[in-house]
């Protein structure tokens, strides 16, 4: 018998846990491949400073996996306390991708040991570098199998339902779901996107407090240029998960873009505020969303009057949208104009205004990550498997969800105060600067 409160708590706990994973996950996918640029690219220009920038960004990285397994171990643990019924139901079909992100991550674990524990073992870097191929791999590959899942929870296939339960089960064509594609590609590259800019802010924010050294503004230039490809990259791929939306979950696009009717030439919708059901102070732009739905600009688009009243998503999602989208094209414009500026010798982009803006770009980006996974989340209410069962008839009937949400709760603070806090005295007490003439010392060279 369903527990509304149990139903509730559940809900705001895999909320919180999520919420707090997904900044860990980001950086996870995202900072191996940026360690990897800066060290090829070191290598390629014989650069000491970009092998320093790998060495360090490594040295952090270790903490975020850390705190980053904990919260993924809770995840898979809610998933079964809390949703017992989904997991009883689907679990014969995801366990197959869990175990494969599972596999994934030791993958990378493995290699970042034998990485870090290597620094200065290699005459030949290149050697070194080749080690932080299946580390960059082994991250990426773990959020390309978690992803999965999710996928498989929007897009459901693989089996059929006798007598309400899941029978001739294909796991791999499940895995390899519709919405599995553009999911995929839009955490991916949005978790590269999103620890270039962290990066960067931290650089701009080094310059901004009186550390002019060469090291942090190749730093910046690095991370900026990298950051601009995978904005790009993410506006590409945000395009093809619009029309992804379109075709097979028509009510989270409907629900997101407040398009109430059925139309053709449908406009899209930014901003705004809903006013007894009436859309005010919004930005129209005709014909917009027929063409993100169907690329053409007088294609039909489905509005929230072909889905029953329960089946609707909750409509404050549009603003998730406008968060995400919002933040994103910020960021895409805000790093063209660095790159432009720095090859064009335009003053502005090394000014303290400017890379103020850098700095904030780095938790935007964070936000901007938020905004799309609640989005993705509760998009796909009242669904936890589309079509097939509801979160409320998924959820655990224990009374007690409310103490796990104060526990984690305060397991997540501390988390998230004490990685802050290593990170910074980590960096404090072994500034580039020392480092650099530590190491010009050692190596008997000019890296100065």
């Amino acid at each position: 018998m369903m527990n509304e409160e149990s139903v509730f708590f559940s809900r705001v706990l895999t909320e919180l846990t999520l919420s707090f994973h997904i900044i860990y996950a980001t950086i996870g996918v995202g900072v191996p491949l940026m360690i990897m640029i800066a060290q090829w690219v070191g290598i390629k220009k014989n650069d000491e400073h970009y092998i320093l920038l790998a060495r360090r960004w490594a040295r952090g990285f270790v903490i975020t996996v850390a705190v980053g397994v904990v919260t993924g171990t809770a995840i898979g643990m809610q998933l079964s306390l809390l949703w017992p019924n989904f997991m009883e139901l689907a679990g014969n079909i995801i366990a197959l991708p869990l175990f494969m992100e599972t596999f994934a991550f030791f993958f990378e674990a493995i290699f970042l040991g034998i990485y870090l524990y290597t620094w200065d073992r290699f005459e030949n870097q290149k050697k070194h570098l080749l080690l932080l191929i299946p580390v960059a791999v082994g991250a990426s590959f773990s959020a390309v199998f978690i992803t999965i899942v999710n996928a498989f929870m929007n897009a459901p296939q693989g089996f059929d339902v006798l007598n309400e339960e899941l029978v001739n089960i294909s796991p791999l064509l499940a895995m390899f779901n519709p919405a599995m594609p553009t999911k995929v590609a839009h955490v991916v590259v949005t978790a590269y996107m999103t620890s270039a800019f962290v990066l960067a802010a931290i650089a701009a924010f080094r310059l901004l407090k009186g550390s002019n050294h060469i090291y942090h503004k190749k730093a910046l230039f690095l991370t900026m240029k990298v950051g601009l490809v995978f904005s790009i990259a993410t506006a590409i791929i945000g395009d093809f998960s619009g029309k992804y939306l379109a075709e097979y979950q028509p009510e989270k696009l409907a629900a997101a873009e407040w398009h109430f009717e059925t139309e053709e030439s449908a406009p899209l919708i930014l901003y705004g505020i809903l006013d007894d059901g009436e859309v005010k102070y919004a930005i129209e732009i005709p014909f917009a969303l027929s063409i993100l739905a169907h690329f053409n600009p007088t294609a039909e688009v489905i509005g929230l009057d072909q889905f029953p009243a329960d089946e609707t998503p909750p409509l404050y999602i549009h603003y998730l949208f406008d968060i995400m989208v919002t933040i994103g094209m910020s960021m895409v414009v805000l790093s063209g104009l660095y790159w432009l500026g720095t090859k064009l010798k335009w003053a502005f982009v090394n000014s303290k205004w400017y890379r103020w803006l850098i700095v904030l770009g780095g938790p935007a980006s964070i936000i901007a990550i938020e905004a799309g996974w609640w989005l993705a989340e509760v998009g796909r209410q009242p669904w936890i498997l589309r079509g097939i069962m509801r979160v409320e008839d998924a959820a655990t009937t224990s009374p007690h969800v409310d103490i796990m949400l104060i526990l984690f709760a305060g397991l997540y603070l501390v988390l998230g105060i004490g990685s802050i806090v290593v990170l910074t005295r980590m960096f404090r007490k072994n500034p580039v600067e020392q480092e650099i003439e530590d190491r010009h010392v050692e190596k008997g060279g000019d890296i100065l």
